[in-house]
């Protein structure tokens, strides 16, 4: 668990997190409207040496390229649809090459893979602070600590 003060601060523990990361990862992002999701993806993206990632809401799926290809997805549009429209996103075809960053992705990652790490981002008490949790699925993040 991390306690997190400041939308740079959450940018900085990306940073920390994308340091870690490496083709192949999948991260589940989950927490509300303006928690912080794609700030900690803007983090990870600095540490790939990538700029100006904002969130694919409308989009639903961006990639982009840097020492490793990161591909950001915000599913929330995705939610109460049939899962074969997640499917349609053709994800799987990035897996062995790329870092996938899913928001707003339950009930959808499970269908991707069997191995990634979930993290949580809740509202604290103060006005910027957040409240960080990861929780791994599968072996690759057995014992992972943000």
């Amino acid at each position: 668990m991390a306690v997190v003060r400041s939308p740079e601060a959450m940018k900085d523990l990306g940073r920390h997190l994308g340091e870690n990361l490496h083709a192949g990862d999948v991260l589940l992002l989950k927490g509300d409207l303006g928690a912080g999701k794609t700030a900690l993806t803007q983090g990870i993206g600095a540490a790939l040496g990538i700029s100006g990632i904002t969130s694919p809401t409308f989009v639903i799926s961006r990639i982009h390229h840097g020492k490793e290809t990161l591909v950001h997805v915000d599913a929330y549009r995705l939610i109460g649809e049939s899962k074969s429209v997640f499917d349609d996103l053709d994800l799987d075809s990035h897996l062995a090459s790329s870092i996938i960053v899913i928001e707003w992705g339950e009930g959808f990652v499970d269908r991707l893979v069997d191995s990634y790490l979930e993290i949580t981002i809740e509202f604290g008490s103060g006005e910027n602070d957040r409240v960080v949790t990861s929780k791994g699925h599968g072996s690759r993040w057995r014992g992972f600590e943000l």
